[in-house]
């Protein structure tokens, strides 16, 4: 069986271009690459998740638990994932039922059987919670759940109103990694984005954290909002270095669904963002940048300034580890089930108080998932290797797919040799889009041979990463 990569188009095969970090593909579609699904009954899903917390998991996988906190005092102009505003009430009264959900959920045979290696609280804004609940909500997660001796305890958050009680007490519960969507250190690009501190305020309290050296001090950049400029970008790199913080996210803009920036935009009320073309620009300045100061790649998108910076929950879920999620909005993934919670908080809370489990949805994730999962974790770190690819249909993967990496080696977006297939820094720029094609030509193959296998209503599983990736 060969692959004939020629019955594809350009969107997966990409263009032969003289400068294929900026014009290989059309565009970026989505901020993570995913496999096909098929969605369960409505009336079947909550025996069917009873089932898998009942059951025993394999010891020896990867688990990672996600906590969503679904509150934002302000919405960021690029978001599409604003759920509620937040009111003390509202977000004590969430607690009491997230602390309800998080308890049934880790008394379950299948939470107790392994250990979880990562634990990510997101938003959202976590940090709207007060210090005190921050501190009762990790002191909660290691009471009940069992954890890795070197578990990776994020919380994510805003710098604004991150005060000291707020980070001893977070300490306090257990939180080892602190992660801040900055997003821009430049005062009118943050105004844009309807970010609240200017640019001297984000600069002396990411400092100060981070010279506590209590923790590991994580950063969230984008790259291509309005008014950012490439000096900008630039002047934002040399920003990070400069506040000490342990490790740093390069996240390209994509903005989409009803995101706010879209209307300001079409009114001419802000600039466009950057163009497809004009961020790959900064991608490359963000990566040579790196390069130049010595700060050590962990993915195509993430650098870390020492060895306290692991980026474990985003390695491991945005491919193959098992995710349970927990609070309303959630996503996650268990025995090979896709889970997403309900994002209304009003049918979270009363799901909660009925003692029923707050799913909305599940799917069934496909046959060829953990090819997938190991190909989303290769494009990630910028290196497919062989030894780690499952076989598909009975052949060797890498052999199997051989004529679409030298397809993309001409096109200057890999370098192919016997065992690897590694990443160029065009290819790095188009990690995801390289991967979801990947995932489209598997798919595309396994269906032709087992058409019965085809899925009679396709859905995308849901996953849980950072929203703003």
């Amino acid at each position: 069986m060969t692959l004939d990569i020629y019955k594809f188009d350009e969107s997966i095969l990409g263009v032969s271009t003289p400068d294929p970090l900026r014009f290989a593909f059309a565009k970026k579609h989505s901020a993570h690459a995913g496999g096909s699904a098929t969605p369960i009954a409505q009336d079947k899903k909550l025996n069917l998740f009873d089932e898998l917390m009942l059951t025993e998991g394999k010891k020896q996988d990867k688990r990672c638990l996600y906590i969503h906190i679904p509150f934002c005092r302000v919405r960021c102009t690029f978001c599409n994932f604003f759920q509620h505003a937040a009111s003390r009430k509202l977000v004590d009264d969430y607690f009491e039922a997230l602390l309800c959900e998080l308890k049934q959920k880790a008394k379950t045979p299948w939470a107790q059987s392994g250990l979880f290696h990562a634990v990510y609280i997101g938003g959202g804004t976590p940090t709207d919670l007060s210090a005190m609940q921050v501190e009762l909500l990790g002191k909660a997660i290691r009471e009940h759940f069992p954890l890795a001796n070197d578990v990776e305890m994020t919380l994510e958050g805003r710098i604004n109103r991150f005060s000291d009680e707020m980070f001893d007490r977070a300490l306090e519960g257990g939180f080892n990694r602190f992660s801040f969507g900055i997003q821009s250190f430049n005062t009118k690009v943050r105004r844009s984005a309807k970010r609240l501190d200017d640019r001297e305020v984000v600069l002396e309290r990411i400092s100060s954290l981070s010279k506590t050296e209590q923790a590991p001090i994580v950063l969230d950049l984008l790259y291509g909002l309005p008014h950012q400029t490439m000096d900008v970008f630039e002047q934002d790199l040399h920003d990070y270095m400069s506040t000490g913080a342990h490790g740093i996210d390069l996240y390209q803009l994509i903005v989409g669904g009803d995101a706010p920036m879209l209307n300001l935009v079409d009114k001419g009320k802000i600039p466009p963002p950057a163009t497809t073309p004009d961020k790959a620009r900064m991608y490359l300045a963000g990566v040579e940048f790196m390069e130049k100061h010595k700060v050590k790649k962990l993915s195509v998108n993430h650098w870390a300034r020492d060895n306290r910076e692991r980026s474990i929950y985003n390695s491991l879920a945005k491919t193959y580890a098992e995710v349970l999620p927990i609070g309303c909005g959630a996503g996650g993934n268990v025995g090979g089930y896709g889970i997403m919670q309900h994002r209304t908080l009003e049918t979270y809370m009363d799901s909660v108080k009925r003692g029923e489990l707050p799913i909305a949805m599940m799917t069934k994730q496909s046959e060829l998932e953990s090819i997938f999962s190991s190909l989303k974790a290769g494009f990630d770190s910028g290196v497919v290797r062989r030894s780690l690819l499952p076989t598909f249909m009975g052949q060797d993967t890498f052999d199997y797919l051989k004529p679409l990496f030298s397809h993309w080696q001409s096109n200057g977006l890999v370098e192919l040799s016997e065992d690897y297939l590694t990443l160029t820094i065009a290819g790095s720029f188009w990690a995801v889009t390289l991967a979801q094609s990947v995932i489209q030509v598997l798919n595309a193959e396994y269906f032709e041979a087992n058409p019965q296998a085809r899925p009679s209503r396709p859905a995308h599983y849901p996953h849980a990463v950072k929203k703003h990736a």
